[in-house]
């Protein structure tokens, strides 16, 4: 699949973030991970994106990154694209994409680097060295220490073929606006704050109508649906949801720092896929926690 059609795949249609699987001991679990992409996959998601932020990329070590996304291909392939996560540290981040490269995912999500702030100039060096590493497609994640400028995406847009896409993680208007009336169809954009349905309606008159649903891990039906509604315009549908399901939801979510990722595997768990616990240092959601979102999927009905 080359760059331009991995873009052309990713402007349209619900994009997810598969939790990774572990066992008790922590460890990736391979076999419960297919079976989760094997259930995921008929939905309909344009593409799923393994070792990403939900998917836990920051407590992978190599060899279980390289794992992950070799379940995640094999198991995939014909059916919906896989893109990588990557990042950290620059020589890690390209190491990373040139193994997902290797192991024949379609695309690279270019998480943010580590720890550490920089100007717009180093940010450019980072990104424009990951993209020139690789040949397959790479979409960069603007979130965090990891904050482009409209004049640095134009930057990268010429030097880099292979940059398709940008997905913001901040949430704030005036330059999401910006990159987007500058940048016009050089990119395809995509929504990516957590919970991203609460923003769904709001990027969509940004002009970008994609996004990357979490909640897609255990309630894939609605969560498909709740994207239709958007794309329709239908208000109705829309606000029904928010009020029965995302805002309660999003109270829960919001009790501990880390839980975004907490409550998706406690969700899976519920719909009859567990993903094992969480790694350190993010924790489980506590068990009166847990019934409290069941009684929420309950209400949605059979997924």
């Amino acid at each position: 699949m080359t760059p331009q059609e991995l873009k052309s795949i990713l402007s349209s249609g619900l994009l997810s973030f598969p939790v990774t699987d572990f066992d008790e001991n922590g460890d990736f679990r391979p076999s419960t991970y297919a079976k989760r992409l094997e259930w995921l996959a008929p939905y309909g998601a344009s593409a799923l994106f393994a070792a990403g932020g939900t998917g836990e990329f920051f407590s992978l070590e190599h060899k279980e990154f390289s794992d992950i996304i070799r379940v995640a291909v094999n198991t995939c392939k014909g059916q919906v694209p896989i893109l990588a996560g990557a990042g950290g540290p620059t020589r890690l981040a390209i190491a990373l994409a040139q193994e997902a490269e290797r192991l024949g995912a379609a695309g690279v999500l270019l998480l943010p680097h580590y720890l550490t702030e920089t100007c717009q100039e180093g940010l450019i060096a980072h990104v424009e060295a990951v993209c020139k590493s690789i040949k397959i497609g790479v979409v960069v994640y603007n979130r965090n220490v990891c904050r482009l400028t409209p004049e640095s995406l134009e930057i990268l847009a010429a030097r880099c073929p292979n940059l398709i896409g940008f997905k913001d993680g901040i949430g704030e208007i005036e330059p999401m606006v910006a990159i987007h009336r500058r940048l016009g169809d050089r990119f395809t954009y995509l929504g990516g704050l957590p919970t991203a349905e609460v923003y769904a309606a709001a990027y969509k008159a940004m002009g970008v109508p994609v996004y990357s649903s979490a909640v897609f891990n255990f309630i894939p039906k609605t969560a498909v649906d709740f994207y239709k509604a958007i794309a329709a315009d239908d208000h109705a549908t829309v606000g029904r949801l928010i009020d029965d399901f995302f805002l309660p939801y999003l109270e829960l979510r919001n009790r501990r720092g880390g839980y975004a990722v907490s409550i998706i595997k406690a969700g899976a768990k519920i719909a009859g896929y567990d993903a094992g616990p969480v790694r350190a240092p993010l924790v489980d959601l506590r068990p009166n926690e847990v019934e409290e979102l069941a009684i929420l999927m309950n209400k949605l009905g059979p997924q």
